[in-house]
């Protein structure tokens, strides 16, 4: 039996090989091959690298193989000639090469050998010398040498003259092998051999780059290998004979030599292997060698397209069968697959030999008879004469054609081609990409091969559900998309589209305990594209019945097998590993209008294929790949952040931008049109998309550029009697230019869904005619009445012929259509050509109707359509740029965050934490990278709930416990124990704050729960406070809340052990006080301080107060929006002030009944203050806003804990001093709200509010002028006088504000003030109490120590104040001069409160007040502003100033109050009086009342003589009044009526009165005999007190601070020592 390599025919190969399994040629092929790869190329004339020599190895060679073919009884009588190979012949023959004929490469006849005539000479000689030895045939007759002996013997010949191998001729060299390879009469073993000469001399270099002729060689080589033909022996043998073509095909193509090879060697080449690969009759190991061959060899030619210059035109973007007439059309390849004959496309291929060989000899047995004989003989070329043409190395139309080929095995319509084909064409068109899929796309030809019918076929093989053909070809479909993607844009949409149809579920994520649906909320339900119709089936591989393309292809989806599943999201998961993959798609796809949302859709698709779920409807492998892919994503997006932007060739983001915009417009109002097409129209209107919405032409223009419009709904609403203009302007639209009248209509129907109503479909087609008519004017039809008939009967035809109720028989012929047709042309026929024409086209291609196809011919037109928008698309842009990231990730942020909170949530594996972790880490700092702030408080709240720490209910504290050890404490409570047993929440609060640190200023929301876990840490002690952010606050530490209970662990000692901790518990529960901590519990709180330390938080707080201006905004609003709800501002009436002395009701309520003690509440709104009075930006922004906050907590101060009220005040008065230049900072109402307070709570805050008050009056002189002024802020400094702390504070604040300069002393606070200070005098009365001169000494020579007024700072205060109040009194004359009031309004208005209160303190128990009080009321009384001879009112001063006060001094209570030191003072008054008296004599005496006044002082004094005092006033009161009579008398003020008549009245009246009680001293007084005129009364700063009582000076006083209130001179009485007389 003869085997022709032409007929290895085949249908199937069970074995899968994967290419990237495939090794070198050594790895596979037989042991006895030589490696075809170990020495590489020579260059140059280098040393050939064997042992031997080569000329020997060839002669050696052909030894060997004529030795085997002897063996055989075809050469068995083979003459002496082949074994001495002309040894005998004579050196001057004229011997030639044998040069075999060039086997040309456009012949089908085989080749073969005529001898030259110095072969000829040789040959006869050779049988003379046969014919001498006797050596004979068989038959009788002497054999001539077979052509095949006779070919090796000329080689021998001509190799003994040889000197250098690497001279010889390359085709002389393997002419004799070649005849051999080609002989079919030739056994396997004798083929063999030759292959391994052959294979030699390439492996040993003895054929190179440098032989001769080395192309022709080549050519002749390839033609012979791959039409090799030798008897069948065994099946092994054979097979090895086809391994070592294989191998040496592979072996010619690998090397460098392999670029001489031509277009159509490579095409032969190309075209057994696989005919190998194919055979199904060959043994599995061989086909997979085959295939591994294959795989090799098409690596080395497509990496050969990297070398190729591009073709000068570009091949149209057409159908296949539009451009298959190309340069290619010369080199055709058909591999045999079908098993029975093949019929070769090759002009090259031999003739094939089917007959036994018994019958027919093969071609090579029939040339060597014939030569043997003589009666046949082939021209032979002369010697080293090239008889064919230069051979061009192999280029693209080989690799086309091969492309072509590989691409064809896909065809899944075929049937010829079976999967295993199919598979072993995936696996060598992968590794075709692999090395050369830029190219590809590079080479108009190719790439059209890739577009059109590559992707076609894979893109109808992923939907089979055999794993092998699923498996190659979504592999295959990666790598092309991975290479060649910038031209495959819609092809990429349609297998993406396709794939995220099948795989993303459309069930709602199952519900896990102890996970908040919140936190994965982000993940959507089902990709945007995703809108199956009703009738859509379920198998995923049926074509359905949708509009979109990928619909309309079969790409929708469906149900497929797990198995299947997974390999699907391997496939995404290699694409999404591509670095800008997803960033190409969000810009290529989600910004362009009528492309799908690819970029979100696949983001979708891994994120909900990431939860654990979808392991019931795939395999357990697919959410780890899915969460996989989605972090590759994440981190793809992460390393470009430093990468700096590039711009260079890629879309305007701007424009982009637009695009998306206006892209959720129309999808929004394509969505309304569907439902309503009016109100999606008014929709898209209103948004500008359709300019005006009366123009049909613009509303037309929108409707047919706009995929997503429903066919149907469309084809309802244009073909509405309204709607004639629209449906006349959309048709219009339609270009019918140099289209047949059905292939028109073809595009009229697969615009928009023909309606189902007659009246409708007949106003459409009437349109269409006129429409056709006008345009294209057809010669064959006479009017659009014509045309209107004749395209419904077209329509007709068609639903006839493609209708499935219609049976086979019933269909319409060709007659029956042109019967319909007759006489309706105007009257006449139309022509038969071109009905038949419409018919043929109608029968072989159905006209395709939206929603209405499910067969092949709806698939191929649905691809034609898709082709054809690939000229209008455009190339994909592809880039490496991180322009598009920040939008990218802004548009699918919310999946990703979603299902890495779930995965936290739900993981339990270390690496899945730390893959989380990370990507956590690289979503934050993408989202701070590109500033989106919903993007980082999205993380920020799932980290939060993870954490634990952020719950609504805060935790309770009440069992707080704190632990002592040494010098370190730690609290244990509730929220810490709970945190140190979750490793999740701890590993989330470390997550949430790492993405925190640093990205302070872009979070917005997401300050709600940082605050609330400041908040619940800051509570249970595990956070400081703020240590470095308050410089401009000054306030103490927050006091938190004291523990339950203290345990100190270091002063148990060595009691430990079960007993003592038993007996503790017993104890402990005894005492009704919470158990111990556990040791587990407290190595638990431990683990959360570390973890909380971990957290860096201080540094965090650090980077808040340095935050601009909007983040800090928003922090303040956040930390104001978590403060308890207050009821509405109301006016707050100001509460009566109680006494003094009063005592709380037992019915008041106390600090037991007030609310709660919350010290997170102070921490929150200590932060936003610090934050407000940052600098004057946060205070113009958030001044106002805090400003209500606290104002309002001090409104409903009784809902609020003292504690928390006093730190709201401070914090209010903190920024009015920093804000009180805002409108919305109002002193009053601050004030007000103070003083509105009760009074514990005031004195619960005494400190702090003088403590800020102080600060704001010292701070800025017009806001102390505005607080002082303000009748709030001295009725709170009053109310604070008597506080034990507050009252110096107070003091000195009062002392501050009379003594500053300038003076902030008016009218408006004058009084107040005075009051004040009197107030404190007041107070000074409780220092009498403990003075002992108080008690009378029984024995008057034991004398008293008096106590020194400093000793009390009662004592000490009332001291001072009198000196504020006599300091006050120098203000008056500025003051009623700055008035404009009546003089006696102004006397009373500023004199009077000054008088009053000295003439109070005048009263006061205290000795040392007293004094100073009677001291300080003598320098105001004596004051040179205070009269005047322009007004009377001064003298008032006796009448509502020393009388009373005398008055009062005599009373006996305020005698008792101080019965020792109590008649000095009175002493002191009426010595005060006359003085007073006598500085004012001389204005006194111009006043028509002195008579009055001078009885009245008498009067006074009478009384003061008869109080029954003792010795001290009555030795006082004669001495006094005797001055006064004596200056009088000499001054001529009172004289006896004998001397001077007009003094009778003074002169007896006053001997009247005195002589009541001093009847003896008118007497005693020597008044002159002549009366003197008095001078005229001097102005009171030049007159000089006439008596010699001089006042003390008062002393100093110090700075001190304010207050003010007006209780009378009886409660302040009593309880004082007496000071020392000051006269």
């Amino acid at each position: 039996m003869t085997i022709a390599l032409e007929r290895l025919n085949g249908h199937d190969s069970p074995g899968i090989l994967d290419p990237s399994t495939s090794g070198s040629v050594t790895q596979n092929a037989p042991t006895d091959l030589p490696d075809l790869y170990q020495s590489g190329n020579m260059k140059g004339r280098n040393t050939i690298p064997i042992a031997v020599n080569p000329v020997e190895l060839v002669t050696t060679e052909c030894i060997t193989v004529t030795s085997s073919m002897r063996k055989h009884s075809r050469w068995a009588h083979s003459s002496v000639a082949a074994i001495l190979s002309g040894g005998g012949a004579s050196r001057s023959y004229e011997r030639e090469l044998s040069v075999p004929l060039n086997v040309s490469l456009a012949t089908k006849s085989q080749s073969t050998i005529a001898p030259t005539k110095s072969g000829s000479a040789g040959v006869e000689g050779e049988h003379a010398l046969a014919s001498r030895w006797g050596l004979r045939g068989k038959k009788g007759k002497s054999l001539q040498d077979n052509p095949l002996m006779s070919a090796f013997t000329r080689l021998r010949i001509d190799l003994k003259d040889c000197k250098d191998i690497r001279d010889f001729d390359t085709p002389a060299l393997l002419h004799p092998f070649l005849q051999v390879i080609r002989s079919s009469s030739t056994s396997a073993p004798i083929t063999s051999l030759a292959l391994i000469s052959i294979t030699k001399f390439f492996s040993y270099n003895i054929i190179n780059r440098d032989s001769p002729r080395l192309s022709m060689a080549l050519q002749l080589l390839s033609a012979a290998v791959t039409h090799c033909r030798f008897e069948a022996t065994d099946s092994a043998a054979d097979e090895i004979v086809l391994l070592r073509i294989l191998k040496l095909m592979e072996g010619m193509l690998s090397r460098a030599e392999g670029e001489l090879l031509g277009d159509e060697s490579v095409c032969e080449m190309m075209e057994t292997g696989l005919s190998m690969c194919c055979q199904v009759r060959l043994s599995e190991v061989l086909r997979r060698s085959a295939e591994m061959s294959m795989i090799n060899m098409c690596q080395v030619i497509f990496q050969r397209l990297s070398q190729l210059d591009v073709e000068d035109l570009p091949v149209p973007n057409l159908p296949q069968e539009e451009h298959s007439q190309m340069e290619a059309g010369n080199f055709k390849m058909d591999p045999s697959v079908d098993g029975d004959t093949v019929t070769s496309q090759h002009h090259s291929s031999l003739g094939m030999d089917t007959s036994t060989p018994t019958k027919d000899r093969s071609s090579g047995e029939d040339d060597s008879e014939a030569t043997f004989n003589g009666d046949t003989t082939t021209n032979q070329p002369a010697p080293h004469e090239n008889m064919s043409p230069e051979v061009k190395p192999y280029s693209l139309p080989s690799i086309r054609e091969l492309f072509r080929v590989l691409i064809d095995l896909l065809d899944p319509h075929n049937r010829q081609h079976t999967d295993t084909m199919r598979v072993m064409s995936l696996r060598i068109i992968d590794v075709a990409l692999e090395v050369a899929g830029p190219s590809i796309a590079r080479h108009p030809s190719l790439a059209q091969l890739a577009k059109d019918d590559l992707c076609r076929h894979l893109f109808q093989l992923v939907r089979s559900e055999n794993m092998a053909l699923l498996n190659g070809s979504l592999r295959v479909a990666g790598t092309l998309l991975s290479t060649c993607r910038n031209v495959l844009k819609l092809q990429q949409e349609l297998f993406l589209s396709y794939l995220v149809a099948c795989l993303h579920p459309r069930v709602e994520i199952p519900r896990e305990p102890g996970i908040d649906p919140n936190l994965y909320s982000g993940v959507p339900q089902a990709p945007k594209l995703v809108k199956p119709s009703p009738s859509q089936t379920s198998s995923g591989r049926s074509t359905p019945v949708p509009v979109k393309d990928r619909q309309k292809l079969g790409m929708e989806g469906g149900s497929r097998k797990p198995e299947a599943r997974e390999a699907m999201v391997e496939s995404i998961g290699a694409l999404t590993r591509i670095p800008n993959f997803m960033a190409e798609l969000f810009v290529n796809y989600d910004s362009e209008v009528d492309r799908a949302d690819l970029c979100e859709d696949m983001v979708g698709l891994l994120s909900r294929n990431a939860f654990p779920d979808s392991a019931t409807w795939s395999t357990t492998n697919v959410p780890p790949l899915c969460l996989d892919a989605l972090l590759g994503y994440v981190q793809f997006i992460a390393e470009r952040l430093d990468q700096p932007p590039n711009y260079d060739n890629l879309p305007d983001p701007a424009r982009l931008r637009s695009q998306r915009q206006r892209k959720k417009v129309i999808i929004q109002g394509v969505a309304k049109f569907n439902e309503n097409p009016k109100a999606g129209i008014a929709y898209l209107a209103s948004h500008k998309i359709i300019e005006d919405p009366d123009n049909p032409q613009l509303v037309a223009k929108f409707l047919k550029g706009t995929s997503r419009i429903s066919k149907r709904v469309l084809g309802e609403f244009i073909s509405k009697k309204s709607n004639e203009a629209l449906l006349d302007e959309f048709i219009g639209l339609l270009n019918f230019d140099g289209k047949r009248v059905d292939e028109a209509l073809r595009d009229l129907l697969g615009s928009f869904r023909l309606p189902g109503e007659a009246p409708l479909i007949t106003r459409i087609l009437t349109v269409f005619s006129d429409k056709y008519i006008t345009k294209v004017k057809p010669s064959g039809v006479a009017d659009k009445d014509s045309l209107f008939v004749l395209t419904y009967a077209i329509i007709m035809l068609n639903t006839n012929l493609y209708n499935r109720n219609v049976k086979p028989q019933d269909r319409m012929s060709f007659e029956g259509f042109v019967k319909n047709l007759r006489g309706v042309n105007g009257g006449n026929d139309f022509d038969t050509d071109f009905l038949q024409s419409i018919y043929t086209s109608i029968q072989h291609n159905e006209i395709i109707l939206p929603d209405e196809h499910e067969n092949k011919h709806a698939f191929e037109y649905a691809w034609k359509e898709l082709l054809m928008k690939t000229m209008e698309t455009g190339e994909l842009a592809v880039f490496d740029s991180n322009v598009f990231d920040a939008e990218m990730f802004q548009a699918t942020w919310r999946p990703v965050v979603a299902t890495l909170s779930y995965v936290f949530m739900s993981a339990s594996d270390d690496a899945v934490f730390s893959r989380v972790v990370i990507g956590f880490d690289q979503c934050a700092k993408i989202a701070a990278r590109y500033n989106q702030t919903e993007a980082l408080d999205r993380i920020i709240y799932c980290l939060s709930s993870i954490s634990t720490l952020a719950p609504d209910t805060p935790p309770n504290t009440s069992l707080n416990t704190e632990v002592q050890a040494g010098k370190k404490s730690v609290m244990v409570s509730e929220l810490a124990v709970k945190l140190g047993r979750d490793f999740r929440a701890q590993l989330a609060t470390v997550v949430l704050f790492r993405v925190l640190m640093g990205n302070e200023s872009i979070v917005r929301k997401g300050w709600t729960h940082i605050i609330k876990i400041l908040h619940n840490l800051f509570i249970n002690s595990l956070i400081p406070q703020f240590e470095s952010m308050k410089p401009k606050l000054d306030v103490p530490p927050i006091p938190l809340q004291p523990p339950s209970q203290i345990i100190d662990r270091d002063g148990r000692g060595n009691d430990s052990g079960l007993l003592s901790a038993f007996t503790s518990y017993l104890s402990s529960y005894a005492a009704d006080d919470p158990p111990e901590p556990s040791d587990e519990e407290l190595e638990n709180t431990l683990c959360t301080v570390d973890c909380v330390s971990a957290c860096s938080i201080p540094e965090i707080l650090t980077n808040i107060s340095l935050m601009p201006l909007e983040s800090v905004v928003s922090l303040v609003n956040a930390l104001l929006s978590d403060l308890p709800d207050t009821s509405p501002a109301v006016i707050v009436v100001k509460p009566e002030r109680p006494p003094p002395n009063a005592s709380r009701s037992p019915s008041s309520k106390t600090d037991a009944d007030r609310p709660n003690y919350d010290p997170g509440m102070i921490y929150v709104l200590e932060l936003a203050t610090i934050l407000t009075i940052r600098d004057q930006n946060t205070i113009c922004e958030l001044g106002e806003t805090l400003t209500g906050a606290l104002q309002n907590i001090v409104r409903d101060f009784k809902g609020f804990h003292s504690l928390v009220v006093s730190r709201v005040i401070s914090y209010l008065l903190s920024l009015l001093c920093h804000a009180y230049e805002y409108s919305f900072m109002r002193v009053p109402v601050v004030l007000h709200a103070i003083s509105a307070l009760d009074q514990n709570i005031l004195e619960n805050s005494a400190v702090t509010i003088v403590k800020g008050l102080s600060y704001c009056i010292t701070s800025a002189a017009p806001l102390k002028s505005e607080i002082t002024r303000s009748p709030d802020f001295w009725s709170i400094l009053q109310r604070l006088h008597r506080h034990q702390e507050g009252a110096p504070m107070v003091f000195d604040l009062l002392e501050h504000i009379v003594h500053f300069t300038p003076p902030v002393i008016s009218a408006d606070n004058y009084e107040s003030c005075v009051v004040l200070a009197n107030d404190f005098a007041n107070a000074g009365s409780l220092a009498a109490v403990s003075d002992p001169r108080r008690v009378l000494s029984g024995k008057r020579s034991m004398p008293v120590k008096a106590p020194k007024a400093q000793d009390n700072p009662l004592a000490q205060r009332g001291i001072q104040a009198i000196g504020l109040i006599y300091h006050l009194s120098k203000r008056v004359p500025d003051l009623i001069q700055q008035s404009h009031l009546e003089r006696n309004e102004a006397w009373a208005a500023y004199w009077s409160p000054v008088f009053n209160a000295l003439t109070t303190q005048c009263l006061n128990p205290c000795r040392d007040i007293r004094h100073q009080a009677i001291s300080a009321l003598q320098r105001s009384l004596l004051s040179p502003e205070l009269a005047s001879t322009d007004h009377t009112e001064w003298i008032a001063i006796f009448g509502e100033v020393l009388f009373p006060l005398i008055l009062r001094l005599l009373k006996p209570e305020v005698y008792q109050s101080d019965p020792v030191g109590m008649s000095e003072t009175r002493v002191q008054a009426a010595t005060l009086v006359c003085k007073i008296f006598l500085h004012y004599l001389v204005l006194l005496s111009e006043w028509d009342g002195m008579l009055d006044l001078w009885l009245k002082i008498l009067d006074i004094l009478d009384r003061m003589m008869n109080s029954g005092q003792g010795d001290s006033l009555e030795e006082a009161v004669p001495e006094s009044l005797k001055n006064i009579l004596l200056i009088m008398a000499d001054g001529g003020y009172i004289a006896p009526p004998t001397e001077d008549p007009s003094k009778e009245k003074i002169w007896v009246e006053t001997q009247k009165r005195l002589d009541r009680f001093l009847p003896n001293l008118f007497a005693e007084i020597p008044f002159k005999a002549e009366v003197q005129k008095p001078q005229p009364p001097q102005t009171p700063t030049q007159q000089e007190p006439t008596s010699s009582i001089t006042p003390p000076e008062l002393p100093p006083q110090p700075d001190h601070e304010e207050s003010h209130s007006h209780p009378t001179a009886n409660e302040t009485l009593a309880k004082t020592d007496v000071l020392d007389a000051v006269d």
